[in-house]
């Protein structure tokens, strides 16, 4: 199996921690891993993206190329959007249909591009967009977006749900593994 994906959100959506689970998952499992997180002001709601690279041979690069990606887990429309052009011909995009606008939109420089949810369906071979932020909230914390959403993705993917568990008790604060669990099972369902 080889498998590039993209997780892209902005800052203070667990991104980090999805690609923790994901990449932890995948050596817990017996495949090589290389993760790069990309940074863009995340801590105050700038764009971070963080490149997964699974394979059962060696991973000799962390960076995936453009139209390279097989999957996109979008925890923003918008950043799904715009790391489109990674996304290879019949590639898949999971998407929180949430809208977080960026500071050029909320000053009045440019604006939230009305055909993005056309534009992703158009480009991508499978879309999964939904209201996660919802499903999180339903869990308990809206911060569960990111488990939500790697539940959606999970399917696609060749780990069973009691990995996919083990791998959230391992790496999630105790006090919240029953939330996040809640929250890939649901995510799974969508």
């Amino acid at each position: 199996m080889d498998k590039n994906i993209l997780i892209v959100g902005v800052g203070g959506q667990g991104t980090l921690l999805a690609s923790v689970l994901l990449g932890n998952l995948a050596l817990d499992s017996g495949y090589d891993v290389k993760l790069s997180e990309v940074h863009g002001m995340s801590q105050r709601g700038g764009d971070v993206v963080t490149h997964v690279k699974i394979s059962d041979s060696k991973v000799n690069s962390p960076l995936i190329e453009k139209g390279e990606a097989d999957m996109i887990i979008g925890f923003e429309k918008l950043e799904a959007y715009r790391w489109l052009p990674y996304l290879k011909k019949g590639g898949e995009c999971f998407v929180n249909d949430q809208q977080i606008m960026p500071m050029p939109v909320i000053l009045g420089q440019t604006a939230y591009p009305e055909d993005a949810d056309s534009i992703i369906k158009s480009r991508a071979g499978r879309v999964v967009a939904f209201d996660a932020l919802k499903i999180a909230e339903e869990c308990g914390s809206s911060k569960a977006v990111n488990v939500v959403l790697l539940g959606a993705a999970s399917g696609s993917l060749p780990f069973g749900e009691e990995q996919w568990i083990k791998v959230i008790e391992e790496n999630v604060k105790p006090k919240f593994v029953d939330l996040n669990k809640e929250a890939f099972i649901k995510g799974a369902r969508q």
